[in-house]
């Protein structure tokens, strides 16, 4: 009794008092610390996954436009080539005419009796001559120029597929990410970026036109 000078400790007395010495803590804080730094463990691959899978999804979003815009030039350089087949094909129906007229005109000069007759039919002659070697140029420049566009249609399609395949394997990427988001996989983690690695080197052929 504390009249008498002095004070009985209770068992429960004990506790506390070890308590505030740090002595019964140590094992509770361990464990707490312990189940803290788990807990920011799971929140460290949470975070880094989530951020690559943001990264990953805007480079696909531009790998993506790229993808579309290339092929609308695809399409709009084989409408190119398509205008300067029917210009080349008309000048050459063009020739084929004045081929025709030169025909009847030599046919004319051959059976011609007077010699000014004669004379004006071999003047009509020289002219459809130089007409058709005009015709013949630009129909061959046509040609070429058709032939340019076709070549550069081709390569925006392959330029296409290339983004296309860039592309689909970032969005196998971010499946992948969210697969190893719920399954805390390292493993599946690992292969996440492997697949974003590979998608990006297509990325890069298609940049570089490979």
């Amino acid at each position: 009794m504390s009249g008498h000078g002095f004070h009985v400790h209770g068992p429960h007395d004990h506790e506390l008092e070890h308590a505030a010495s740090g002595g019964g803590h140590g094992d509770g804080h361990g464990h707490a610390d312990g189940g803290a730094a788990s807990l920011s463990g799971g929140m460290s691959m949470t975070s880094k996954i989530a951020v690559c899978t943001a990264v990953i999804a805007t480079v696909g979003a531009i790998f993506s436009y790229m993808g579309g815009s290339t092929q609308a030039n695809a399409g709009l350089y084989k409408n190119n080539a398509a205008i300067k087949k029917t210009e080349a094909s008309n000048q050459w129906n063009y020739f084929q005419s004045k081929s025709t007229k030169q025909a009847l005109a030599e046919f004319a000069r051959d059976t011609a009796t007077d010699d000014v007759r004669m004379q004006g039919w071999q003047v009509k002659l020289a002219r459809y001559e130089q007409e058709k070697t005009d015709i013949q140029a630009a129909a061959k420049k046509l040609e070429a120029e058709a032939s340019q566009w076709d070549a550069q249609s081709e390569e925006q399609m392959h330029q296409h597929h290339r983004w296309a395949q860039a592309t689909t394997v970032l969005q196998v990427s971010i499946a992948l990410a969210a697969i190893a988001l719920l399954t805390k996989k390292k493993w599946l983690e690992r292969a996440m970026f492997g697949v974003a690695a590979g998608g990006l080197v297509v990325g890069a052929l298609a940049a570089f036109h490979i």
